[in-house]
């Protein structure tokens, strides 16, 4: 230590600083403890924190403890929010949040805006975790309202995502733009993409709640001239949300409705395919019903599964026996009809692809020459 710093203590806090970042820690906690022996000085509160920084680093963590509350005792506008920050972050390191979030109100009392952001984002999750909302959303709130780029996007996503869950999607979505204004989609594109769903997640939640709204109370009848419509909107939409058990209420309720159920009817069978030009009714058909009921359920992906196993099954005992029993040069029977119905259908090569493959292996005949081996 040079003779000029020996009685200088915003000197000494240099050279200490320059003992630190050297590794030198020791002599550094020295230095820092000889500015706070020299009583209330203007370089008390650096000389605390600087401390606390060095006895945290070298493990000594209560004794850095004690450092950050000399430090936020001076009251000092910098410093002071600082040791608090810091004091905050070995609790929150040991797991001990109780104790961190006297610390992080701290930081909040000083009002430094370089240190708001992390502190209210830290106490919302706090309150949020003792299921106080309303003081988790003035602390969310405040970090978004803070601009910062880095604590503002994650305030505004978590604090949406307990509006939703409450059922208020306009809510969500006016945090969530906030939100996405703090963000620089290039610099960020992760953080711009999670809120950007979040946001479309509330639009789909308001729908929800408008087309239920047009549907009214479900034991009055349905407005003949919205009710189909909604009915189909709601009853598509709410899977979306995972809210697929709802959805088949939705269509089963307007299917029970005479005034629109034979509307309501049409809407769930838009996407069946069916050909105006075909003769065959619908009624005579065994397995409309199955699949009207699938497509209410919201398990006709399931249903579709079922039946290509059901075929695959029956065809291939059906092309075992026409490729076993056949004899050259006989036309094709009853069972040859069969095999070849697949034939005029898109999924049609798969199935035979399949079953050859599956007739290749159990008769233990090589791969074909263009099929690589296993």
């Amino acid at each position: 230590m040079s003779e000029s710093a020996a009685g200088d203590p915003a000197l000494l806090c240099e050279e200490a600083r320059s003992l630190a970042e050297n590794g030198a820690a020791r002599e550094a906690a020295l230095l820092f403890e000889r500015v706070l022996a020299l009583g209330d000085t203007p370089c008390r509160a650096q000389a605390a924190l600087g401390l606390a920084v060095v006895l945290d680093d070298g493990g000594d963590v209560e004794a850095a403890r004690e450092a950050d509350r000399a430090a936020i005792a001076t009251g000092d506008p910098e410093y002071g929010p600082r040791a608090a920050y810091h004091l905050a972050l070995t609790h929150e390191r040991a797991g001990e949040h109780e104790e961190a979030a006297p610390a992080w109100r701290v930081v909040v009392d000083f009002g430094n805006p370089a240190y708001l952001p992390p502190a209210h984002l830290a106490l919302a999750r706090f309150a949020d975790d003792a299921g106080d909302f309303e003081e988790a959303r003035g602390h969310w709130e405040a970090a978004v309202g803070t601009g910062d780029p880095e604590y503002g996007p994650p305030a505004a996503h978590e604090l949406a995502q307990r509006l939703l869950e409450r059922g208020e999607p306009a809510r969500a979505q006016r945090v969530l733009a906030a939100g996405l204004r703090l963000i620089d989609r290039d610099g960020a594109p992760y953080a711009y993409a999670r809120l950007a769903v979040a946001l479309g997640i509330s639009y789909l939640d308001q729908a929800v709640g408008a087309f239920g709204a047009a549907l009214g109370d479900p034991a009055d009848p349905a407005d003949p001239e919205v009710g189909p419509l909604a009915t189909e909107l709601l009853a598509r939409t709410l899977p979306l949300r995972g809210r697929g058990p709802e959805a088949g209420e939705v269509w089963r309720r307007g299917l029970a409705d005479p005034g629109v159920a034979g509307q309501v009817r049409a809407r769930l069978r838009r996407d069946f395919g069916d050909d105006p030009d075909d003769a065959a009714d619908p009624a005579d058909l065994w397995w409309e019903p199955v699949v009207e009921q699938a497509v209410t359920d919201g398990t006709l992906p399931a249903l579709a599964g079922e039946a290509f196993g059901a075929l695959d099954h029956m065809y291939a005992l059906l092309a075992v026996r026409y490729a076993g029993e056949r004899p050259p040069g006989e036309a094709p029977d009853a069972v040859g009809d069969a095999v070849r119905v697949p034939d005029g259908y898109p999924w049609g090569p798969l199935l035979h692809e399949s079953f050859a493959e599956r007739l290749r292996l159990a008769m233990g005949e090589p791969a074909p020459p263009d099929r690589p081996t296993a």
